[in-house]
Order: C-alpha cells, then sequence, then structure tokens
C-alpha cells in the first residue's frame, strides 16, 4: 500500500528510488538483525508493526508526513507504532 503511495506521488529518478528503498527495507533489516544477532521474527513484526501504523496515520499518504503542521503526525505514528509492536511481540512471542 505504501509503495503504490509512493509511486503515485513521485515522478522520474526519484520515484524509482523511493521504490527501491522500500522493497529493501525488511530484507535490509532482517539481514542487520541477523549480522548483530538479533532474530528476524523480532526485526519483522517491528516493520510490520511500522508499516501498518504509518498506513493508518497517514491515511495511506506517505506525502502527508512532509507537510506543514506534521509533527502531530509523526507523534502519533512513533506512538501507535510502539503500541502495535508491543501488542504483535505479545501475540507472536509468548512470555
Amino acid at each position: 500500500m505504501i509503495a503504490v503511495g509512493l509511486r503515485r506521488g513521485l515522478a522520474g529518478t526519484a520515484r524509482r528510488a523511493a521504490l527501491l528503498a522500500h522493497g529493501l527495507t525488511l530484507p535490509g533489516l532482517v539481514l542487520g538483525a541477523s549480522m548483530a544477532g538479533f532474530g528476524a521474527l523480532h526485526v519483522t513484526v517491528a516493520a510490520a508493526a511500522q508499516w501498518w501504523a504509518l498506513a493508518a496515520v497517514t491515511g495511506l499518504r506517505p506525502e502527508r508526513l512532509t507537510q506543514q503542521g506534521a509533527l502531530p503526525r509523526l507523534a502519533a505514528w512513533l506512538a501507535l507504532t510502539l503500541v502495535a509492536a508491543l501488542a504483535g511481540t505479545a501475540l507472536v512471542l509468548p512470555p
């Protein structure tokens, strides 16, 4: 969903770079976590929480994060990501 929003709002080289970065985010996170010695499951839960929180806060329009007065939206993204990551971790990894 976020990739569709990126593709719609950007053109030319900026669009290709944004789509490439979007496509490499999860593999990069998993590779980075494995190099640091953490499990990929934790990183996958955190990344999924972040992407779903971004979709919820921006209404599937990520360019809203760069508009004037976006600080409350950024704070909501951070808070929702934290809540979703904690809930997702509790569901996936029982105590």
